[in-house]
């Protein structure tokens, strides 16, 4: 018994030693870490949480949950002498903040609880971190380093990815980080569909797209939260998600910098894609930091489908 205990125990990947195992520069791994660590805090927060709104607006004119003010706090105090991060971009922040000496490597954009709005229902919320290099306004092909999520459900899950793949781990009862699942593939074509949005205000071009997917079969799954959405997808290994342009909204819900760019790096390095519609999300230069974006995004052949129904 004690002896395959042992063993087991020599055959566990923890977080850092699996981004040693990647060949992750050191200064990004001891970052990814540290984001990592914050996630834990974050989640004894939520677990606090009473469910109460703060009483203010953040820049997007949304009701700021205590608790979106709280993550943001944590993350951004965390990350101010990490020794590794120059600036930070927050959903809840105005600007981009220097937070370093301004010799650092890194600029960490972050939506640091998204979908806060469904802990009154009990719901899997999430993080959602993006690294950057140089500047985060413009291409994010040319930008991104890493990007990772974390999903505060029945587990707590972290999937990240800095450029060799995305690998999916699990945070144990002793406090770390194991491996779960690595080098995560979407199949070609997937067999769920997340759309958001009220269908009547839905263009023409997407509701037809819509129609498709039900004419052939696919199972409505939409959680109203971004990151259990995408999560299920990666996870089922297929399948897309989409937040369209809408009637009154051209530029859809979703935030390019903070949501959208970090969930693609992650989506094409399982395989699969991300497009507005048109063009790749990772090719979309970003001008300022609220900037919006359409999104259908998940495995090939949906991504595929509504590029050719929306051109």
């Amino acid at each position: 018994m004690g002896e395959g205990i042992s063993d087991y125990t020599k055959n566990i990947v923890d977080l850092r030693r699996h981004m040693w195992l990647e060949g992750v520069e050191v200064e990004l791994r001891r970052l990814i870490w540290q984001i990592a660590i914050v996630g834990k805090y974050i989640s004894a927060k939520i677990h606090e949480s009473n469910r109460k709104l703060a009483g203010l607006k953040n820049v997007y004119g949304d009701d700021q949950l205590a608790l979106d003010r709280v993550s943001d706090d944590i993350m951004r105090n965390k990350l101010q002498f990490s020794g590794f991060v120059r600036e930070y971009a927050s959903e809840e922040l105005e600007d981009i903040v220097k937070i370093g000496t301004g010799k650092e490597k890194y600029i960490v954009t972050a939506d640091p609880l998204d979908g806060s709005s469904l802990v009154d229902s009990n719901l899997a919320i999430g993080t959602i971190i993006g690294i950057h290099k140089d500047s985060v306004l413009d291409v994010g092909r040319k930008t991104m380093v890493a990007a990772l999520y974390i999903t505060y459900g029945p587990l707590i899950t972290m999937i990240y990815s800095a450029g060799r793949g995305a690998h999916e781990f699990v945070l144990d009862r002793e406090g770390e980080y194991v491996l779960s699942q690595e080098n995560i593939r979407l199949k070609e074509k997937g067999s769920i569909f997340s759309p958001g949005g009220l269908r009547r205000d839905w263009m023409p071009e997407h509701l037809k797209f819509v129609e498709q997917l039900e004419k052939d079969g696919y199972k409505l799954r939409y959680s109203g939260g971004f990151v259990p959405d995408i999560n299920q997808i990666i996870i089922k290994r297929g399948g897309v998600f989409t937040y369209p342009a809408l009637k009154n909204s051209p530029q859809g819900k979703l935030r390019l910098l903070f949501e959208l760019q970090p969930m693609a790096f992650i989506m094409e390095q399982a395989g699969g894609q991300a497009t507005d519609g048109n063009e790749d999300i990772l090719s979309i230069k970003v001008e300022n930091i609220n900037q919006l974006s359409p999104v259908y995004i998940g495995s090939s052949a949906e991504v595929q489908l509504a590029k050719q129904m929306l051109s």
